[in-house]
């Protein structure tokens, strides 16, 4: 069998593009249709006592899914039920407290009508997202939504396209929606993603990554410098601490202060670490957002900050490289 002939690059472009331009007017009437069956919809979602449950089967089940990972994310209590294990068992998760989103484009898979005749036993709510008003489903539901498109992407008119996008659209204006109504903040989406890296950001403190202890190199005003780059060396943090004995840092030693010495002084092997420590070294709170501490470091071009407590008492330090290992930055 031969292979047929690759298609020419300006029918690929064009073929996309009429792709873009039938689901973007299928989004441009679905807006447009919004009415106070949105409404009603978002204050269900937003009274739920319960979790929301979001259901379907094939396409529909893959938007499913994909909905109830966003409502989750943003504040509302979700899962995905596949419509087909629900009859084998998963029945089971929904509580009477439940709201259920079901999404069937023609508002008649067997598997939900199926569903629908157990919720109406158990005494959950059902929000049904279907392209055809008159179905089954959607005059059986609690609310309908309509996310009715003219035509499919597929030029056959076949395969779900425009019409995954209308629900799955539709399923993030509910999302976004019960977001702003319940003031969900960029620290409550924090919460719910400790591992990415806005996560990172807003959940990790100084005092989660700082050194302390005997990893930190500390010498006294009066040490020669030799013995003080020694401490450097040992404890690899490129500075070490100049602190009086109280604790109190009154200095900072680091690899560019030596090389200023060299310059100014000479032969430094008699001279004490004062000599060519930067005194009222930065610092920072052990509360503070490690974040924070980075755009001060970048901002100030420093690889090194103290951490220190109300006192001014040597709680800590930080490196940048100890936020970079955190991927903080």
């Amino acid at each position: 069998m031969n292979k047929p002939d690759l298609p020419d690059p300006d029918q690929i472009l064009a073929s996309a593009r009429r792709t873009f331009a039938t689901e973007i007017e299928g989004l441009q009437s679905l807006s447009a249709r919004l009415d106070e069956h949105f409404v009603k919809a978002t204050q269900m979602l937003m009274h739920c006592q319960g979790r929301v449950v979001v259901t379907g089967i094939g396409k529909s089940g893959h938007i499913a899914r994909k909905i109830a990972a966003t409502l989750a994310s943003t504040g509302t209590p979700a899962f995905f039920m596949h419509a087909a294990e629900a009859l084998h068992g998963d029945l089971g998760m929904i509580t009477s407290q439940d709201v259920v989103v079901a999404i069937s484009y023609s508002g008649q898979a067997q598997e939900l009508m199926t569903v629908l005749t157990v919720l109406r036993r158990m005494g959950a709510q059902l929000i049904a997202i279907t392209g055809n008003a008159q179905s089954e489903l959607a005059l059986n539901a609690d609310l309908h939504l309509d996310a009715h498109v003219e035509h499919e992407a597929c030029p056959l008119n076949l395969a779900p396209t425009a019409s995954t996008t209308a629900a799955l659209a539709l399923g993030d204006a509910l999302a976004v929606a019960c977001l702003e109504a319940k003031g969900f903040s960029r620290e409550d989406f924090a919460r719910s993603h400790p591992g990415g890296a806005l996560g990172r950001q807003l959940l990790t403190f100084v005092r989660d990554i700082m050194r302390r202890g005997e990893q930190l190199p500390v010498v006294t005003p009066d040490t020669p410098v030799p013995d003080a780059l020694a401490e450097m060396s040992a404890k690899g943090m490129g500075m070490t601490i100049v602190a009086d004995p109280p604790g109190h840092p009154v200095g900072l030693f680091t690899d560019g202060d030596l090389r200023r010495l060299i310059a100014r002084r000479g032969d430094i092997r008699g001279l004490p670490v004062s000599e060519g420590m930067t005194r009222q070294p930065r610092n920072i709170s052990a509360d503070a957002l490690a974040i924070e501490a980075a755009r001060q470091m970048d901002k100030l071009r420093i690889n090194q900050m103290l951490v220190l407590d109300a006192n001014g008492l040597l709680l800590g330090a930080l490196h940048m490289h100890d936020l970079l290992a955190a991927k903080v930055i």
